[in-house]
């Protein structure tokens, strides 16, 4: 694991205790970096060129940057017969943001943007239960 992997116990921005909840919340925060998890939310192994594509980044360094802090991480992998795919980890941690998900969707509603549902409209590709 590189020293400088986002990971439990490790210095991050604004912690220097390296609590997981801080870590974690850093590694999310980072551009690009929910956008990509939400993207291979599925299980399907993905290549780098679907990942720019699907997620729109233009900047093929920020995106390498964040599938390897994701790496690092162990929530994506990169398979040996190519492209990336969420591990065991990255499925709980999608499991954990799907409340949030669920509640940006009524909050949408609230305010009148039902055309905004993404998350019903993908149920299907919703995450694996473990």
């Amino acid at each position: 694991m590189p020293n400088n992997a986002l990971i439990p116990g490790r210095p991050v921005r604004n912690s220097k205790s390296g609590q997981p909840i801080m870590v974690a919340l850093d590694l999310l925060g980072r551009k690009w970096a929910l956008r990509v998890l939400w993207q291979l939310r599925d299980g399907n192994k993905r290549s780098f060129r679907e990942i720019q594509s699907q997620c729109e980044i233009t900047s093929p360094n920020v995106l390498t940057s964040r599938l390897k802090e994701l790496r690092d991480a162990n929530i994506v992998v990169l398979e040996e017969a190519g492209g990336y795919k969420v591990t065991e980890t990255g499925m709980r941690l999608l499991q954990a943001i799907e409340p949030l998900a669920q509640w940006s969707e009524d909050w949408a509603k609230q305010v009148g943007r039902e055309d905004l549902n993404c998350y019903s409209k993908s149920k299907a590709a919703t995450p694996k239960k473990i």
